[in-house]
């Protein structure tokens, strides 16, 4: 039975330990980019991540991570070690732990073959050697790769091994890892229902909200999960029965998204750029952008969504003074009096680009994101950010003071947060 939407709902919570295997890691020459994108999708299913370990290409270090994990916690997800040259030795560790021995499947063979003769390559041995699995194991089939995943059960423990190269764990994962244990345990639910806020920083959120929060029964809890420029309230909800906590929940949010009023941007969890999408879409308005200190940013974000053709023709980078002033007609007299960072530019950014790309709504900015460039007068973290519409146009001034990755960030939010009241507003909801 299909849940409301905005809910995701499993039938009893898991611990799970994530395992990491690669020098690489641990050098910092890749980012486990594998952690992330797995913690969230057990997320979905309301599995915990307990613990993520990353360790080294070794067989001593990948026996100690199993006898630290194997019988202390339901799953075990292993990422890394399975490909076809000598560095790659979790297989063979794992078949040996396990007590099995390497066996040919026929199937992964057959594949391995078909990916070699479909690109036109000569095929190796050690090619071959990927459709050696432990006996001991269920093959998980890699339908994007040569190396298969594998599925032990130990002393409790589900321990599944998978590849390091992030899209073939994430097939294999999607395929086989998440419907297998989405369907391994049955006695109980978990509800989760997230509100994504804006504009607002931990802290004042939560004085706001400390009596619905006080209110809250045992069985649902509250967590606050900051990012830059919002905060995702996340409830959660265990019982034996759906329905009731589906009707309890929801109770819950509404209290506190009528307490917030404005601050809460959605009622389920996606991202900024897709909040904005739904709502030009809702109000049919189109957007452009006007960037400098961004260079395409927030563009680009809008672009991440399915769909956003539909209510973005496009935009414009400008930044160099001498592109504002030629295509934007910013004057001369405001870059010299007022500076490329100031009210009087990004309002004139703004105008010229709703007017330049059709839209009915434009966003424009300009900042100093350091770490040089800043005066007493206008230090690093500058940012004024401008918005232009048929009827009116007006901006506003913000200071961050962080790094320029996460100022960008920030400035991306900030813009997108000014877009969603404007949309709001137009429709008669007020901050």
């Amino acid at each position: 039975m299909a849940c409301k939407a905005g809910y995701i709902l499993v039938k009893r919570p898991m611990q799970c330990i994530i395992i990491t295997i690669g020098d690489e890691l641990l050098i910092g020459q890749t980012i486990d980019t594998n952690s992330a994108w797995m913690a969230q999708q057990l997320n979905l299913l309301g599995i915990a991540v307990t613990r993520r370990i990353a360790i080294a290409d070794e067989r001593n270090a990948i026996i100690n991570a199993l006898n630290e994990t194997v019988g202390k916690t339901d799953l075990v997800l292993l990422t890394g070690g399975l490909g076809p040259t000598a560095d790659d030795i979790t297989k063979p560790v794992l078949c040996g732990y396990f007590g099995g021995k390497l066996v040919v499947n026929l199937e992964v063979q057959e594949h391995v073959r078909k990916i070699f003769s479909k690109s036109d390559r000569p095929i190796l041995q050690r090619n071959l050697a990927q459709a050696e699995v432990p006996d001991v194991c269920t093959v998980l089939f890699n339908r994007v790769g040569t190396a298969p995943g594998m599925w032990f059960e130990n002393d409790g423990t589900i321990v599944v091994a998978m590849p390091g190269v992030p899209f073939e764990m994430q097939a294999i994962m999607e395929d086989e890892v998440l419907p297998r244990i989405s369907k391994a345990f049955i006695t109980n639910n978990i509800l989760h229902k997230t509100l994504i806020t804006a504009g607002m920083g931990e802290s004042y959120i939560a004085e706001q909200i400390a009596a619905i929060e006080q209110s809250l029964p045992a069985h649902i809890s509250l967590a606050y999960l900051p990012s830059p420029g919002m905060v995702k309230l996340r409830l959660t909800a265990q019982g034996n029965n759906r329905s009731e906590l589906e009707s309890e929940i929801e109770i819950f949010a509404v209290q506190i998204k009528q307490r917030l009023g404005i601050i809460v941007a959605a009622d389920e969890d996606i991202s900024m750029e897709q909040i904005i999408v739904n709502l030009l879409k809702q109000h049919q308005r189109t957007v452009t952008f006007a960037e400098s200190c961004t260079g395409g940013y927030l563009a680009h974000r809008l672009t991440l969504v399915p769909g956003a053709s539909e209510v973005f023709n496009g935009s414009m980078v400008t930044y160099a003074n001498a592109i504002k002033q030629r295509y934007l007609h910013v004057p001369d007299t405001v870059l010299q009096t007022d500076g490329a960072v100031s009210e009087a530019t990004v309002l004139q950014m703004a105008t010229q680009a709703r007017i330049m790309f059709e839209a009915d709504i434009a966003i424009a900015v300009s900042g100093i994101l350091g770490p040089g460039g800043g005066t007493d007068e206008k230090p690093v973290g500058l940012v004024w950010i401008g918005l232009a519409t048929t009827l009116h146009a007006y901006a506003r001034k913000f200071l961050f003071r962080h790094d320029r990755v996460r100022n960008k960030e920030l400035i991306f939010q900030a813009a997108y947060d000014m877009l969603r009241k404007e949309l709001l507003a137009e429709n008669g909801v007020e901050g």
